[in-house]
């Protein structure tokens, strides 16, 4: 039985960061085994909040292919492609662009969201129609799954409701995709307390920073903000250093790991123990995890070539499916004139 075909992927606006690990790097790795993968570097997304820095965008797509392969992205086993170099998602873009109201667009419940971080007064065209090139980017490969966080789950209901409508219109191309959340997917708050890890924030440990950037970032971390002196007891829950901690230490190769991890959390309640003692062992919890991560990044930053090949080979392939769908999608609608 042939695998069901999976489309996620990320805007290159930097480097990936441990949030980024955990809630959607991880799980692809996972999911590479199980289905058909085809991993978006969405360039173009960047534009609707970032139209003046496409001259970042080059180092940005190596820096995210860095990421993917050391992270354990296999081009064997999924396909990598630039979202820029396949021109009919952006024809189909426009098909789809009145398959939707604008009004529809408008109660999109991250909009606001995606405004205020960017500091965005009014939306362009572009923004607003984010999750239409969205749907052209999911359904030019016909994806069927689509692997999101809950708070993105409303992106692929337009999609659905595309498919449907074109479907309805024309006739059964397009499969009606659904959202795939994992269940134990999280996030990550920020170093500097915030709710959640993020670029934009500044407030991140990246995948590739070096062990004296990770020790500094997590020296600075904020943790039980009542708690003045490490003699006096502090909370756990909602302590970022613990949060950190009980991601990583699970997995971590330390001996006890986790056992140290209820001990320290023991003694903070108590006010037996110090901050920088229990920051001390989450950078060498995080050193564990990240210094192989390290190594495979150096290796193919030493042959960059390697990623210029997994690129050419992933949009060689994701071409020919755009042109696929594009050329069947052209028939349904009668608009092949001359073919």
């Amino acid at each position: 039985m042939a695998k069901k075909r999976i489309l996620t992927g990320d805007r290159p606006t930097g480097k990936l960061h441990l949030g980024h690990y955990i809630g959607s790097l991880r799980n692809r790795v996972k999911l590479q085994d199980e289905y058909e993968c085809f991993f978006i570097i969405a360039d173009l997304h960047t534009l609707t909040t970032r139209p003046e820095k496409t001259g970042e965008l080059a180092g940005n797509v190596r820096d995210l292919v860095f990421d993917y392969l050391s992270c354990g992205i296999d081009p064997e086993k999924a396909t990598v492609y630039i979202q820029s170099e396949i021109p009919e998602v952006a024809e189909l873009a426009v098909i789809f662009a009145n398959l939707v109201s604008v009004p529809r667009l408008g109660r999109m419940p991250t909009l606001k969201d995606v405004m205020r971080d960017a500091q965005i007064k009014v939306p362009s065209y572009g923004l607003l129609g984010y999750p239409v090139l969205q749907s052209a980017d999911i359904l030019m490969v016909k994806g069927e799954l689509v692997p999101v966080g809950r708070d993105q789950a409303s992106h692929i209901e337009i999609t659905r409701e595309i498919a449907r409508e074109f479907n309805k219109l024309y006739g059964e191309v397009f499969p009606v995709p659904k959202a795939l959340i994992p269940a134990d997917v999280g996030t990550l708050p920020g170093i500097d307390g915030r709710a959640k890890m993020s670029k934009s924030a500044g407030n991140v440990i990246n995948l590739s920073d070096d062990t004296d950037i990770v020790r500094k970032k997590v020296m600075g971390m904020f943790t039980d903000p009542n708690r003045i002196h490490g003699d006096e007891p502090g909370e756990v829950k909602g302590n970022p250093v613990f949060t950190y901690l009980d991601v990583f230490a699970p997995d971590s190769a330390i001996p006890s790991a986790m056992e140290q991890v209820e001990d320290f959390k023991e003694r903070y309640l108590k006010g037996t123990v110090k901050d920088v003692e229990v920051k001390e062992f989450l950078v060498e919890v995080l050193e564990g995890f990240l210094q192989p991560l390290r190594a495979q990044r150096k290796k193919y930053e030493k042959s960059p070539e390697i990623v210029e090949r997994v690129l050419n080979e992933g949009t060689k392939k994701a071409k020919e499916e755009a042109q696929k769908t594009l050329t069947e999608v052209k028939r349904a609608m009668k608009l092949d004139y001359f073919k």
